[in-house]
């Protein structure tokens, strides 16, 4: 079956029919691990088809005693040279065809374990290919999955790479689907890949022209490779003469063994694509690149690998990857972002970063909390360029809202000390897709996503012949800052004794280690040396508690006066103030309050305006500072989308809705009458 004239959704089709010839044999979940490999060996054999000939031939003539890498290149160059994959078992899939098929499962173990070692180990260490073909012999169904693979014709000149792209998001999304993976492990649609790629190249033409221009690109959570393609098609369509390399990390095995296919089918260094879990092991350690961009997982804990993270941060310090803070442990996006920040270029030309992520990094944590220090050291080390808001319901597996965030660490003049906010959730850029796929029930046109770069290329505010107001704000970096201080006010308690209260201090602790005797000559001493009378000041309860003690003979710990001084008290806003031994008045923990002040604004000015005039008796505990620059209050940031673009609307009127609901009363009468009659 030649995909020539067949789109790629129909190719789509025909390889998931593949997948229902595994019913009964294998769970729904476990069909990827047959079908993936099966396309990937499928392709791989259509490429190096035409020139196995030359590749059995240079095998024969290799001299004794030659080295690995001797043999690799020799046999390299062999099989075409544009690609390092070389194949020696001395089939093909049409030759398979023509063998005896119960010979089949031998003889395609002798194709995989012929691969050259790059290939060898995507197919026996990381798919388990040989499990799956075992599986399927066994099952007595190989044959039929074998044939219809060789029906597919996956050669470049049929199926490109992009429409290779194309084939594996869509496989993938239906056995993510079935295998109920969480929301935050999903695959990026191109069209927000599409949209991040032209965000970060928006300005860069010029910079991308020329001759002899190199430019890495990384991705620290690459799944199958699609960010970085899309990004090496941009770049090099705006000049085919720039060299893009390509680098890369994915922790899924599968994954990982698809990235690393398309990077050897595609010319690229197939070594740059490193297998493992980026936050605790960096396969790129030392290295920086020009362009980074990724989907991390979000909202998936880092709590089984959180010891090696919690040492770097604390050995290194800024010198390591996480020395502005850690996360809670329920979510592992920023630990991403610190890491792709450790990679940015120190040199003129600087380095650009386009991540997406949820809600949660804007604005979770308060001030002091991991996430704050975080946002706080982006802001002030001013990388942060733009933060676009997505709409919702454009990925396959959630409907939450995304957001990519752009960071540059050579930022244009107009762009210092500034962040961009575009609200790009709106309908003016998204569409219905005519059919839903998964979760995914919008998609972003061309033109919108064209629009949105313009928005952010050109810096558009509200400002100039077009208001972009209400889509796109310019803040000063600043501005998403502020001081928490701590507002205390007084306390203020009577005391008395009464039955309620002796009943409470019946159950305190220090009480309750007194022995009977001792607790009931401390109750008779209340009962009869102390007036009932209600106490508005504590100093005179205590010196009347001291002399009733002292008067009926009882001794008693500091522990105890202290439960006897909690249990026998109320607060009381007509009371006179507790003070210490000082004469300051001693703070109540439960009127305490923050209040947040913004950067811009000295907390004795505002504490003057918003507080005082409320609560005369307020004031500020100076000594809760922060912990960076010792001054009174605790630096914090967060971004709040909803607070900058909010719209109100106000409510239909009464009469409106009483219309309304007459109305829809009168045609519930109605279908009741029909139902009666």
């Amino acid at each position: 079956m030649s995909t020539a004239d067949t789109d790629i959704q129909n190719l789509g089709s025909f390889v998931w029919s593949i997948a229902e010839i595994l019913r009964g044999d294998f769970k729904q979940s476990e069909y990827g691990k047959v079908v993936l490999p099966f396309v990937v060996l499928r392709r791989l054999d259509c490429i190096l088809e035409e020139t196995k000939d030359a590749v059995l031939e240079a095998e024969k003539t290799l001299p004794d005693g030659v080295d690995d890498e001797t043999r690799d290149m020799i046999l390299f160059g062999a099989a075409g040279g544009k690609i390092r994959v070389y194949n020696t078992s001395r089939f093909t899939f049409e030759s398979l065809k023509g063998q005896d098929p119960g010979q089949l499962h031998q003889n395609l173990i002798d194709y995989i374990t012929q691969f050259s070692p790059n290939v060898r180990d995507i197919f026996l260490d990381k798919f388990l290919f040989t499990d799956q073909l075992k599986r399927l012999n066994d099952g007595g169904i190989l044959w039929q999955v074998f044939e219809r693979f060789s029906q597919i014709d996956l050669h470049p000149e049929a199926v490109s790479n992009a429409e290779m792209g194309y084939l594996f998001e869509g496989l993938i999304r239906r056995f993510s689907e079935i295998s109920n993976e969480t929301a935050g492990e999903h695959f990026t649609p191109r069209e927000v890949i599409r949209l991040i790629v032209d965000l970060l190249t928006a300005n860069d033409k010029d910079a991308l022209g020329g001759s002899g221009i190199i430019r890495t690109v990384y991705d620290p959570a690459c799944g199958t490779g699609g960010m970085l393609a899309l990004t090496e098609e941009a770049i090099t369509g705006m000049n085919d003469k720039v060299r893009v390399e390509l680098y890369g990390q994915e922790l899924n095995p599968e994954s990982f063994a698809i990235c690393k296919s398309d990077m050897l089918v595609t010319g690229h260094n197939p070594q740059q694509i490193a297998f493992g879990n980026t936050l605790t092991g960096d396969a790129h350690a030392g290295k920086t690149f020009h362009y980074m961009l990724s989907n991390p997982p979000y909202g998936v804990d880092w709590k089984k690998y959180q010891d090696p993270i919690k040492a770097e941060a604390a050995e290194k310090g800024f010198d390591g990857r996480f020395g502005a803070g850690l996360p809670r442990v329920s979510d592992g996006q920023l630990l991403f972002l610190q890491h792709m920040i450790s990679k940015m270029r120190d040199d003129e030309q600087g380095s650009r970063i386009g991540i997406v992520m949820n809600g949660s990094p804007l604005f979770t944590g308060g001030a002091g909390s991991g996430e704050s220090e975080i946002r706080r050291w982006m802001l002030e080390n001013d990388w942060v360029e733009a933060i676009v808001a997505l709409p919702t319901d454009l990925f396959y597996n959630t409907g939450i809202q995304t957001y990519v965030w752009l960071l540059n660490n050579r930022k244009p003049s107009d762009r210092r000390g500034k962040v961009q906010l575009i609200d790009a959730s709106s309908e003016r850029f998204w569409r219905s897709m005519r059919k839903s796929l998964g979760s995914k029930r919008r998609e972003i046109p061309d033109n919108a996503r064209d629009e949105i770069v313009r928005i952010y290329a050109a810096m558009l505010n509200g400002e100039g012949e077009e208001d972009w107001s209400d889509f796109s704000k310019v803040f000063d970096t600043t501005g998403f800052g502020y001081r928490e201080i701590r507002v205390e006010r007084p306390l203020r308690l009577n005391f008395q004794i009464n039955d309620e209260r002796l009943e409470r201090l019946l159950v305190e602790k220090a009480i309750q280690k007194l022995d009977e005797a001792e607790r009931q000559d401390l109750l008779d001493a209340l009962a009869s040396h102390m007036p009932t009378t209600l106490f508005t000041n504590r100093d005179a309860f205590d010196k009347g508690l001291k002399q009733a003690l002292k008067g009926a003979g009882v001794k008693i710990t500091a522990p105890v006066r202290k439960a006897i001084l909690s249990a026998l008290s109320e607060r009381d806003e007509d009371a006179d103030i507790c003070t210490d031994k000082d004469g300051n008045p001693e703070p109540d923990s439960e009127l305490r309050d923050y209040e947040l002040v913004p950067l811009s604004e000295d907390w004795r000015d505002y504490v003057a305006r918003e507080v005082t005039p409320f609560v005369p008796d307020a004031w500020v505990d100076e000594s809760y500072c922060d912990a960076r620059d010792g001054k009174v209050g605790r630096v914090g940031y967060e971004i709040n989308f909803n607070r900058y673009f909010y719209k109100y609307v106000p409510p239909r009127p009464l009469e409106e809705i009483d219309a309304e609901m007459k109305q829809l009363e009168a045609e519930i009468a109605g279908l009741l009458k029909e139902v009666a009659a």
